[in-house]
């Protein structure tokens, strides 16, 4: 479905933030920062701390378009998306279907399959199953759904892999073992389908955490990445595959790890990646001359519905 036309007169902007999920400190940075650059353009903005009251708040607020600012499960993961569609509410990034593949890293996984990304070697182990005695280590144990690295753990020896083990599962009861692959972490933000430029991470440990992630002085970051050209255009190819395959809008991010033939294989990708002035994908944008308000204003003007009902009665 096209995107409405936004009035700044009439348009009520909900930035939802916050959440359920352990992004939530995360979500609440994102939908201030957002928040702010929607008011400095001129737009009527409620700021929505997303819980179970959700559709009360929304129409209690006379909402007409929703500025998602949401991290983790139960926002990023198509159940809030599925709600604006009831709510016939338009909102920003991606749908249902693709917010809900993206979120859980082996569904995406097996949709990348044979079309030529490099996907690290991996295997799924469900809690109560017996110990995966054929691993490789290092191995990551991640939870699939998990994000900001949490629910991710680097093993070197069968003891952390248990720990581990122990440690996804109180996420969620399935775990992905992935082939640890040594080498530099890129990300490439593709908006609305155009991928932007690579942005390199440097973490200043051995391993890119969520300390490393969030506290400031932990990690530079380079944009664009010092990297020879031909990597990055395959890193920006494979983030627009990504993008395209799993039917994806708005932004997202893809994260990979170069390793030392050049390779970059694919981790995963970010439906509604961090929004503060200085995260990774305005980051990438400000490379191309884009602001962090263009930027935020670009992605509202996006926002859309993207299931189309028949009016009661009539047949589709």
């Amino acid at each position: 479905m096209s995107a409405p036309q936004l009035s700044k007169e009439t348009a009520v902007v909900g930035v939802l933030l916050g959440g359920l999920s352990p992004e939530r400190p995360i979500s609440l940075k994102s939908g201030h920062a957002v928040s702010a650059a929607l008011i400095r353009r001129g737009y009527r903005v409620v700021e929505i701390d997303v819980g179970p009251d959700l559709p009360a708040q929304l129409v209690a607020n006379n909402v007409t378009v929703c500025w998602l600012a949401l991290h983790g499960v139960l926002g990023e993961d198509g159940c809030v998306q599925g709600l604006c569609e009831v709510m016939r509410i338009p909102y920003t990034g991606s749908g249902v279907l693709g917010s809900a593949v993206a979120m859980d890293k082996v569904a995406t996984k097996r949709s990348l399959r044979g079309l030529g990304i490099p996907l690290c070697a991996d295997t799924v182990w469900h809690a109560g199953d017996p110990f995966p005695e054929d691993v490789t280590f290092p191995v990551m144990a991640k939870t699939p759904e998990g994000g900001s690295t949490l629910g991710i753990r680097k093993c070197h020896d069968a003891a952390e892999l248990e720990a581990a083990l122990l440690y996804c599962a109180g996420f969620a009861p399935e775990v992905l073992l992935e082939q640890f692959v040594a080498g530099d972490e890129i990300t490439v933000a593709v908006l609305e389908g155009e991928p932007l430029p690579v942005v390199s991470i440097v973490p200043h440990t051995e391993f890119f955490d969520f300390e490393a992630k969030y506290k400031k002085g932990m990690t530079t970051y380079v944009a664009p990445a010092p990297i020879d050209p031909a990597i990055a255009s395959a890193a920006q190819r494979h983030a627009r595959v990504a993008f395209e395959t799993l039917h994806l809008s708005g932004v997202a991010r893809a994260d990979f790890i170069v390793d030392s033939a050049g390779t970059p294989w694919f981790l995963e990708i970010n439906t509604l990646p961090g929004m503060t002035e200085t995260s990774l994908s305005p980051m990438a944008a400000a490379v191309v001359g884009m602001t962090f308000d263009d930027l935020v204003e670009r992605l509202l003007r996006g926002a859309r519905l993207h299931v189309q009902v028949s009016p009661v009665g009539e047949a589709p």
